[in-house]
This record gives structure tokens, C-alpha cells and sequence, in this order.
């Protein structure tokens, strides 16, 4: 594999940029341009990060822990490609595990971890909040209230928006912390603490950005979700093309 150059950079340039909203829809654009260097390879790329994390995830028990910590490992992989390719290199198969090289290793684990702690954090309060709401339902059901069983709904709906509002949040902290990690050597709680600045600041972009992705991803789940196979990788690319314009310039 060509080495791929990173830069620890300096506090100043490790500042983000407050971008446009229009920026949005331009990171779609610029992952399409670097996914047309090597579409089929991509593709390739995209099938086996997908297919291995489902076949892991299958393990009982480990399975659902393995996925969680080498997640960020993977997309550390898929970041690097991208600048490899960017930079004129050549994409190899190979490249999908260049997070698993170095000392970049332990931090991408680490944010896996934190992942992992978040997700189990959002499904207790989740779970807490849908028992007291099914626990409702039954009581008003018993005693034939109607004021109880609509409470109980309202519970039950809270617990959506609850759990919604925190997985946002946990998608803020983490959606620029792997190339932080990656390109700048970042620790993970500075990185996962500077992605979350970084979303707040651009807010509006992503806000174009994801209503982008809603779109693309129900145009590529009716073809029996064969779409897909461009999507997953197609995302992961803006992902990069993001980090570079609020961190890079």
C-alpha cells in the first residue's frame, strides 16, 4: 500500500470552519467525483465492510461488542483510502484495514468503546421509558382509563424523541472523531469533543446534507435495496470530503 501522509496540525489548524448550507450538498458531490475514480472497487469495498460486520454481528454475545469496537477502526481504514485516491494513489482491497496499522489502533478502539457505552446508554433510557409507557397502557387498560392510556402513549412517544435526540447527539460527537484520530493524531475525548464543535458550527450544512441522504437512501431501498451497494460507500466518502473542508480548508 502507498503510505498515506497525515498532519498532526496545530491547535489553530485543527480549528473548524463555518461553512455555508450549500456545502451540503457540494460533500455529495465532491464523493461522487472521488467515487468515479474506481467505482467497481468501491463497490467491492463497500459489499465487504457490510457483509463482514453483519456476518461478525451474528456471534452471540461478541458479535454485537466486536462490531461496536472496530467500527471506527474500519471507517479509519475507508478515510484513508479516500486520501490515498485523492492524492492519486491506487485503491486496493488492502486499504479497508489500514486503521488496524500503527498507533492509530488503540484510539479508533477506544472510540469504539465510547460508541458502544452511548448506544447502551440511549437503549436503557429507551427501555425505561417504553416500560413505564407499556406499563401505562396495561394499568389505564385495567381500569378502563382513557386519560391513563394516553398518558402512557405520551410516555411512549418521549421515549422515541428521547432516544432520537441522544443517538443525534452521539452522530454529532462521533461523525468527524475517526479522522481526527487519523489525519491528526487527536486523542479520542479531544476528537469526539471537537466533531461535536465542528457539527454544531456547520449545523445548517448537515441539516441540507442529511435531508440529501433521506432522500437517496429511499431511492436506493426500492430497487430491492441494490442501491445500496453505492450509497454505503458514497456516504463514507462524504465523510472525508466533510473532515477536509471544516478541518483543511
Amino acid at each position: 500500500m502507498n503510505e498515506v501522509a497525515t498532519d498532526s496540525g496545530s491547535p489553530a489548524a485543527s480549528e473548524p470552519r463555518s461553512l455555508a448550507a450549500d456545502r451540503g450538498l457540494a460533500w455529495w458531490t465532491e464523493a461522487w467525483s472521488l467515487f468515479m475514480r474506481n467505482p467497481l472497487l468501491w463497490v467491492a469495498l463497500g459489499v465487504i465492510l457490510v457483509v463482514g460486520t453483519i456476518v461478525v454481528g451474528m456471534v452471540p454475545l461478541l458479535g454485537a461488542l466486536a462490531v461496536s469496537l472496530l467500527m471506527p477502526v474500519l471507517i479509519g481504514g475507508w478515510l484513508l483510502a479516500a486520501r490515498k485516491v485523492e492524492q492519486g494513489g491506487t485503491l486496493e482491497v488492502a486499504d479497508l484495514l489500514a486503521g488496524f496499522q500503527g498507533e492509530r489502533l488503540t484510539p479508533l478502539i477506544v472510540l469504539g468503546a465510547l460508541l458502544l457505552a452511548a448506544m447502551v446508554a440511549i437503549g436503557l433510557v429507551a427501555g425505561v421509558l417504553g416500560i413505564g409507557a407499556m406499563w401505562g397502557l396495561f394499568a389505564g387498560g385495567m381500569h378502563s382509563s382513557t386519560g391513563g392510556m394516553l398518558a402512557a402513549v405520551g410516555t411512549g412517544l418521549l421515549g422515541m424523541a428521547v432516544a432520537m435526540l441522544l443517538f443525534a447527539a452521539v452522530s454529532m460527537a462521533l461523525w468527524f472523531a475517526p479522522a481526527l484520530v487519523v489525519f491528526r493524531q487527536m486523542p479520542p475525548i479531544d476528537a469526539v469533543k471537537l466533531s461535536a464543535s465542528a457539527m454544531l458550527k456547520n449545523i445548517v450544512p448537515f441539516l441540507v446534507y442529511g435531508v440529501i441522504y433521506i432522500v437517496a437512501a429511499i431511492v436506493a431501498s426500492i430497487p430491492f435495496g441494490l442501491g445500496w451497494i453505492v450509497l454505503v460507500p458514497l456516504a463514507l466518502l462524504s465523510a472525508y470530503v466533510s473532515y477536509r473542508e471544516v478541518f483543511e480548508g
